[in-house]
């Protein structure tokens, strides 16, 4: 049997997962294929590509910190930041829990052709905004928010673009579509 593997286009203000909790929408306003279950997270206040499978080998290894799959994040910062700042990412920065891997990064100009988010972001006259592209390994609690705020740019809209090979392209927000699974699932027969 072949693993279905589901591309989601997550909109703001919905949950990863289907059931909904207060004033957040769940996956189930949207998705109504029953067996499928979240690869991984993506908080409420935060946009872009979701994945689900029905496969929980796939599962795991798409959400797996060790199988080090990357995600690529657009991040709307407030500021511009400068060489030390992106050095700063490239390197690891401390966070509270701990130091990050290092991060690829490097500034989105012009800035990613992206639909407006509901509700728009809060602008600030005085403070202009530029965007970054942010590849990272690990999977922490909003490390990409606390990531670029330990580098003095907080995060104002932030938009997973990629998850390993899998991408937005094409998917409107709130639209899903099936993908063929390129990343197999390590089984205990397979070197690792």
């Amino acid at each position: 049997m072949t693993a279905r593997l589901i591309r989601f286009n997550k909109p703001y203000g919905v949950l990863s997962q289907f059931t909904p909790e207060g004033r957040w929408r769940g996956l189930k306003d949207f998705i109504a294929l029953p067996g499928v279950y979240v690869a991984g997270r993506l908080d409420a206040d935060s946009e872009g590509l979701l994945l689900l499978t029905d496969d929980g080998a796939l599962q795991a290894r798409i959400s797996d910190p060790r199988h080090k799959m990357e995600k690529t994040y657009w991040v709307q910062v407030e500021g511009i930041p400068d060489d030390a700042a992106l050095a700063a990412l490239r390197a690891g920065v401390r966070l509270n829990d701990g130091p990050t891997l290092p991060a690829r990064v490097r500034r989105l100009d012009p800035a990613p052709a992206l639909w407006p988010r509901d509700p728009p972001i809060r602008v600030r006259q005085s403070i202009p905004d530029s965007w970054i592209e942010l590849v990272i390994r690990e999977g922490r609690n909003r490390q990409v928010r606390r990531m670029t705020a330990a580098v003095g740019h907080p995060t104002l809209r932030l938009v997973r673009a990629a998850i390993g090979p899998y991408t937005l392209d094409g998917l409107a927000p709130g639209h899903w579509d099936e993908v063929k699974p390129v990343v197999a699932p390590r089984t205990h027969y397979q070197k690792r």
